[in-house]
């Protein structure tokens, strides 16, 4: 049988929270997982977390947009619907590309955000179907929880205590 728990401890205020962090991170005990109902400035460099790459991701999506846009406007002046507009000749796109500026960013931009969207509800598990990873819905209200999977139940349990845990919830891992 394993002597491994998960233990919850519950805050009521985010502050508390940034505190039991940096206790934590002074000890050397380490925290599994950190729920909040909003962002909590600061949260990430304190638990140690990686810049993302969605920006580099939110990059190729747009630059996905725009060649999108690019190729379906050359496209069309080109090939499909050649016209002489304004006495700009219709085989060269280069001359006419500036009329289509607009309708190019707007490809990107809505190509950039909502891959992003997609890509960040499909990372991290929110898509529709994916099953509830929260484990008290108090933390999408007002409270603030560290999760830690440890072997230590009473030295993690005394530690939360210090730091103004509201509520200690243990469980077998």
């Amino acid at each position: 049988m394993s002597t491994t728990k998960i233990v919850y401890g519950l805050y009521a205020d985010d502050d508390d929270l940034m505190n039991g962090v940096k206790a934590f991170n002074d000890k050397g005990i380490a925290i599994n997982e950190v729920y909040t109902p909003f962002p909590v400035h600061g949260l990430d460099k304190a638990l140690g977390l990686k810049k993302t790459r969605i920006s580099d991701a939110a990059f190729l999506y747009a630059l996905y947009g725009v060649t999108i846009g690019a190729t379906v406007t050359w496209y069309t002046m080109n090939h499909d619907w050649p016209q002489n507009i304004g006495g700009k000749p219709a085989f060269d796109w280069a001359h006419n590309m500036p009329a289509f500026v607009v309708p190019m960013f707007e490809l990107m931009v809505f190509c950039a955000a909502h891959m992003m969207s997609l890509t960040f509800l499909v990372r991290n598990k929110m898509y529709p179907g994916a099953p509830a990873q929260n484990p008290d819905p108090r933390t999408t209200d007002d409270k603030f929880m560290m999760e830690f999977v440890t072997e230590d139940v009473e030295s993690v349990k005394q530690l939360l205590i210090e730091t103004g845990v509201e509520e200690i919830t243990v469980k077998d891992a």
